[in-house]
């Protein structure tokens, strides 16, 4: 079956490049002739993918040790869930597992009724820059990274999946990425279609839905990320600014730029070719991001390590921003439209777009800052946290205070209600002073905390004052996504800088006491499990005020297929307000141990404003007859 497997991927491989060359020869001569066997090659590169993914899931299953891939990710002791979620748990594996999206979203898009709207030149335009991406993905895993190399002899048992993956986030969080990923080749490529065949239909508004979806799986995945750091890694924080989670943020800016340029174009028919770069630059980055994350250039906790992969995802982000930079340059002039003034809707549109790509660029540059300062120095010189928290967590701030903001400006200039903008004021001027009087007095917390606020109060304001609104299903989903936003925004502000923090050693029976809880030390028991070698539960009794709050269990674990390295079960209080938060990090031979505890003030609003934002983003989806 190994053979089977890697020869329907090359096959793919074969059929994808033909498909390419194909949809080109007929565009160049400008006729649609060849329009049906270029669809009915990327069908059979399709098809060839779903085949070589089915082996591969069917070797997981099976625990067909045989593969080496199998061998790396899966052991006797793993559970039928994690078996599956070993398809993605490792580099060929998941790149493969993107591939797969890629492949099935081009099927879908073809039977689509805004496929069908296209004229044949943009189709036949389409096909020769999806397939050429197509064809890249399955040549990263016929050449540098492939899953079916065969492991010979067969061992007995595999090594099992990381125990840092064995967490609900894995069954989720992975897919949620690589379908917000991969959603976005349909419009990437569609936009230089369009531009350079002179499509007369706004390809913005035909792959309005592609674009919607993959933003709401793409912000989803972020989001379960950081929880499942938060809960998983017993950092005591969501983010890190790990290079791993950078990875996935980078791309989300772009994407976020795009859907506001996106508002103006549709409604004004203005930034064309704006559009047209940033949804190209999204997908670039979208595979900057497995760049980040599969070629071993930047160290981190959970990268993959040093790879072969490296050099060809070089290559090919190069060759995707020359042929993109082609396309803009050669395409069909359209009709430019001058935008208003700053203030002015159109204007804080454009003005958020620019705060976005510069929160990306920051993001970017401190990722690849070991790489930069390879230039000047033979030692590598890395930024922490508190680089990127001093430098975009204004920008962060003011973006919010444009949402508060924006919605009561009209879109040529001048306020559309004045009675709702000073409301705003006031909301947030009151906010800025009971938060500070309430002893929060450090000044970029406040002003972020009073931005949300005030910009939660502009989105109850505007559907108190406009009831027309509250009928505008597409109103529900724009002003949704920023009520969420100013949710997280306010769980950040406040849960990141007044977070309280303490690392200590207890005997049985001893207290400690941390922002007015005292928690007592129980006591703990070892044992085993056929999954663990090893494991300590400690009982932590929690009470505030006299009264008994919880009885907390973390726990600290060693897996038989990871002899030597110990791994954190964290253990919480969940709360609105103040959420506690407890790691076990050792057992001392006199029978203490050590924990950290922290106090994490609205964490949990950090979660309830991404969930907000991704439900609110699905009410943007129009649904249509067919697909997608």
């Amino acid at each position: 079956m190994h053979l089977t497997a890697y020869g329907v991927l090359l096959a793919g491989l074969l059929l994808s490049l033909f498909a390419a060359a194909w949809a080109a020869r007929s565009a160049w001569k400008d006729t649609g002739e060849g329009l049906r066997a270029v669809e009915f090659g990327s069908f059979g590169a399709a098809s060839c993918v779903v085949t070589s993914s089915a082996i591969l899931l069917a070797a997981l299953m099976a625990r067909d040790y045989s593969f080496l891939y199998v061998y790396e990710n899966v052991d006797e002791t793993l559970n039928f869930i994690y078996t599956i979620t070993g398809f993605w748990g490792g580099r060929a594996g998941s790149l493969l597992f993107w591939e797969l999206i890629i492949a099935v979203c081009g099927v879908l898009f073809a039977f689509s009724p805004k496929y069908k709207a296209l004229e044949d030149r943009t189709k036949l335009f389409f096909w020769v820059f999806f397939m050429m991406f197509q064809a890249f993905f399955l040549l990263l895993l016929t050449c540098w990274s492939n899953p079916f190399i065969k492991l010979v002899p067969t061992p007995l048992d595999g090594r099992g999946l990381n125990p840092l993956l064995r967490n609900p986030g894995m069954i989720f969080h992975p897919p949620l990425l690589f379908l917000g990923f991969a959603l976005y080749t349909v419009p990437g490529c569609a936009a230089l279609a369009a531009y350079i065949a002179g499509e007369p239909k706004s390809w913005v508004k035909l792959t309005r839905n592609w674009n919607i979806l993959a933003w709401v799986f793409l912000t989803a995945g972020i989001v379960l990320g950081g929880w499942w750091s938060y809960m998983e890694l017993g950092w005591g924080g969501y983010w890190a600014w790990d290079p791993v989670e950078n990875a996935s943020l980078i791309p989300w800016f772009a994407g976020t730029a795009f859907l506001h340029t996106a508002v103006i174009e549709a409604r004004r028919g203005a930034l064309q070719r704006t559009n047209v770069v940033l949804i190209s630059l999204t997908l670039l980055l979208c595979v900057f991001s497995t760049y980040l994350t599969r070629s071993g250039v930047i160290e981190s906790l959970h990268t993959f390590g040093k790879s072969p992969v490296a050099i060809p995802l070089v290559i090919g982000m190069v060759v995707q921003a020359v042929l993109t930079g082609l396309v803009v340059l050669l395409g069909e002039k359209h009709v430019t439209r001058s935008l208003s003034d700053l203030a002015s809707r159109q204007g804080l549109l454009v003005a958020c777009t620019w705060f976005l790509l510069a929160l990306g660029l920051v993001v970017t540059l401190g990722t690849m800052w070991p790489v930069i300062s390879q230039i000047w120095s033979d030692q590598t010189m890395g930024l922490g946290p508190d680089f990127y928290n001093r430098v975009t967590l204004p920008f962060f701030s003011l973006l919010v205070l444009m949402f508060a903001v924006c919605p009561w400006l009209g879109w040529k200039g001048g306020m559309r209600d004045l009675k709702g903008f000073v409301a705003v004021c006031i909301i947030f001027a009151v906010s800025a002073v009971s938060i500070y009087a309430m002893g929060y007095d450090k000044p970029l917390p406040v002003f972020a905390a009073a931005s949300s606020v005030a910009a939660i109060g502009s989105v109850v304001l505007l559907f108190v004052f406009s009831p027309a609104m509250r009928r505008n299903a597409t109103s529900w989903g724009q002003y949704g996504i920023h009520l969420g936003v100013a949710m997280m925004a306010l769980g950040i502000a406040f849960s990141g800088p007044y977070k309280a923090e303490a690392e200590v050693t207890l005997a049985e029976g001893q207290t400690m006491r941390i922002e007015g809880y005292n928690i007592t030390y129980l006591d703990h028991v070892q044992d085993e499990t056929k999954e663990l070698s090893a494991r300590l539960t400690a009982r932590l009794k929690v009470e505030k005020g006299g009264e008994l709050v919880d009885i907390m269990h973390p726990e600290k674990r060693i897996y038989r297929s990871y002899p030597g390295q110990q791994f954190a079960e964290v253990a919480v209080v969940p709360s609105l307000g103040e959420e506690l938060y407890a790691t076990v990090l050792g057992l001392t031979k006199q029978g203490e141990v050590s924990f950290k505890i922290s106090v994490n003030p609205l964490v949990n609003w950090v979660w309830i404003g991404g969930t907000v934002m991704c439900i609110m983003g699905l009410a943007l989806y129009r649904r249509e007859k067919g697909t997608v």
